[in-house]
């Protein structure tokens, strides 16, 4: 159980949280939402020590076991996998101390202490760990060939894939994951999310990705105002309970309006009256006593709109016979020859279609939607374009090409010289670029504002094809569902590849998949693509998915690349009278932790129970017309339940962390 009491910090001049009380259960898997800035990745420090509260303390058991993803990977020459498995730390500091040992003399104490470290390597699973290793990085995206290169070799978003595959053989009792599908492709975002819903620890993660969300959260945590606030459910339920307690907030705050505005008047007219001032002064001492309602606020909306293209040919591109690929270059840049990557495309693009494309990492959707946008020539073939065609293109580098010395309003005005600077002005307000920050350098801009700029020059340019290749990097739930709203009122063509599920159902109404180095069209949702992954991946040999067990252990057996070597006996280290001795020690303990045990395992079935009721009456909460006056009386006993349920659960649990404070003490 972890608790957060009266925390509350700062950054620089800045509160982040204030006052803070929380607490989550063992075992839960807890989405962590709030604004940018709100704090998210504080509170992660905090957890991990790194950070310390102003005020306040987080609790949590002694003996669990942490794990997250590093944010630095330094450029070593060590093979991928031997990178992965050094996320078991443990592990490894058992193979290097059965190292010193056996370059050590043989003794009889080193024989036995040889003995102990085999022992303790079996009970870590050394023998599976190179087959769990490949299968955690298989599923990340990477190949057999892949995982014997240098990291030095791989990209930055290919060495936080390998930070991710780390935190995640670490065995762990608190997994906390801070944007963990920004680098990866959906087919590793669906068997990450396979993996997490079987982690049987308590997991935290901060996530921008509703659909990522809703799939393996049942707790949600909002950042706003400085608290934490939490919500049984999924992203999904939080939405619906929030609207909820808006509208009831706005009801509350009316009526408190009222009642002011009545007391108010009274004082107004009769406070000069002497047969009346008592009466005022007994209703300026209620008015002084009312506390003051703050409406509950929603996050500031944010939005815009695609501009109506200019023109509108049909077709608008037409390619025959087509092979994308590169060029191989020898050290002078002359042309030696090319590489393939998609073949024979027969393809051609009409006015007001809607195409997600879709294909597992490396298949070639990059390089399809950059021989498209004219970034890269077609190796052989030809494509034609239709006339007035305007490509708005989105890269997954667009945020990188952006001059970082520079303001919004000089890209703007670089793409656009002779329009009035006003008019300029006004269009980037638009995108949340007010004020100062419309000429400031972008340098210190965040990931997601420099998304913003990047779509925000796109759609001055008013495009009539939209090519977008992971637009939602960096970009917040806000953002994103602003975009999401934009791109499904968008008039002209659009391709889009996406690791955002639910952008990709709100735009696109049709799917494309590139694989075996064709495109073809997909036949069916993102549901029916799930199914076919895993069947693909399955065919291949690759698609069993690591089951995260008690210490990350796989729940079925596996095939690796690399024989694990045979384990040779350990030596018999105890005799009979130490035998004996510690028959008689854990028997002590035993009874000791009996009666202690039994009441812990009491509360928590309470706990259980008084969960599951919890849970029914906020889903209760979420259903449509629960609010309506005709439903007043059934609405107040739901809160009534409510509000009994989260008491009665706080003292179970305060009761429950008491309990094991005195079971870790012996």
């Amino acid at each position: 159980m972890i608790r957060f009491i009266n925390v509350s910090l700062m950054r620089g001049t800045k509160p982040l949280l204030e006052s803070v009380d929380l607490t989550l259960n063992p075992g839960d898997k807890i989405g962590l939402i709030g604004a940018n800035g709100a704090g998210k990745s504080s509170l992660f420090g905090m957890l991990r020590g790194e950070l310390h509260a102003d005020q306040g303390e987080i609790d949590f058991p002694a003996k669990w076991r942490m794990a997250y993803v590093a944010q630095e990977t330094p450029p070593l020459e060590r093979a991928a996998l031997d990178y992965a498995i050094d996320g078991d730390v443990n592990l490894r500091k058992l193979e290097a101390e059965l190292a010193r040992l056996e370059g050590e003399d043989a003794t009889t104490e080193n024989g036995i202490a040889i003995g102990e470290i085999y022992s303790a390597l079996a009970d870590a699973d050394a023998y599976t760990v190179q087959s769990r290793g490949e299968q955690l990085l298989l599923g990340l995206g990477f190949s057999l060939d892949q995982m014997q290169q240098p990291i030095a070799s791989f990209s930055g978003g290919w060495r936080m894939r390998l930070n991710l595959a780390q935190a995640l053989m670490c065995p762990s009792d608190l997994l906390l994951l801070d944007e963990p599908t920004n680098h990866l492709d959906l087919d590793a975002i669906i068997w990450l999310e396979d993996w997490l819903k079987k982690y049987p620890g308590t997991l935290i993660i901060i996530s921008h990705d509703r659909d990522f969300l809703d799939e393996i959260c049942n707790v949600i945590v909002h950042i706003d105002e400085r608290k934490l606030k939490r919500y049984s459910g999924n992203y999904s339920g939080f939405e619906r309970q929030r609207a909820a307690q808006m509208i009831l907030a706005a009801g509350t705050l009316e009526k408190q309006m009222r009642q002011r505005a009545h007391l108010e008047s009274f004082v107004n007219r009769f406070k000069a009256q002497a047969s009346k001032a008592r009466q005022a002064q007994s209703r300026m001492k209620a008015l002084a006593k009312m506390e003051e309602l703050a409406p509950l606020r929603a996050a500031a909306e944010f939005s815009f709109e695609f501009r109506e293209p200019l023109s509108a040919p049909n077709p608008l591109l037409v390619m025959e016979d087509v092979n994308a690929g590169y060029p191989i270059l020898d050290a002078h840049g002359d042309k030696i020859g090319a590489k393939t990557i998609v073949s024979n495309i027969k393809f051609s693009l009409q006015i007001g279609q809607r195409i997600g494309l879709l294909g597992v990492n490396g298949a070639g959707k990059s390089t399809l939607i950059k021989t498209i946008a004219g970034e890269i020539a077609p190796l052989t073939g030809d494509a034609t374009t239709g006339k007035g065609l305007s490509i708005g293109y989105f890269a997954q580098h667009q945020v990188e090409m952006l001059r970082h010395d520079e303001s919004p309003l000089w890209h703007l005005a670089k793409i656009a010289p002779t329009v009035r600077e006003q008019e300029l002005r006004n269009f980037l307000g638009g995108f949340n670029f007010p004020g100062t920050m419309v000429t400031s350098s972008i340098a210190p801009f965040s990931g997601g504002e420099k998304a913003r700029l990047a779509l925000a020059l796109i759609v001055w340019q008013r495009p009539n094809l939209l090519l977008l290749d992971e637009p939602t990097n960096h970009l917040d739930l806000e953002t994103r569902e602003a975009l999401t709203m934009a791109l499904a009122q968008f008039e002209g063509t659009l391709v889009v590849v996406s690791h955002d599920r639910h952008l990709l159902r709100a735009t696109t109404d049709q799917f494309i998949i590139v694989a075996d180095g064709r495109l073809q069209p997909f036949d069916g949702d993102l549901d029916d693509y799930k199914d076919w992954l895993f069947q693909t991946k399955l065919g291949k040999g690759t698609s069993v998915l690591p089951a995260a067990g008690k210490d990350n252990k796989t729940d079925f057996p596996v095939q690796s690349a690399v024989a694990a070597p045979a384990s040779p006996s350990a030596p018999a280290v105890n005799t009979k009278e130490q035998k004996r001795v510690e028959a008689e020690q854990r028997q002590k303990m035993a009874a000791l932790r009996k009666p202690i045990e039994g009441k812990i395992k009491r509360l928590e079935e309470q706990i259980a129970k008084r969960n599951g009721q919890k849970a029914e009456v906020d889903a209760k909460l979420g259903e449509p017309g629960v609010y309506d006056a005709a439903n007043k009386a059934k609405l107040k006993q739901l809160l009534a339940d409510q509000t009994f349920f989260t008491k009665d659960l706080a003292q179970l649990e305060a009761e429950w962390l008491e309990l094991q404070e005195q079971l870790e003490s012996l």
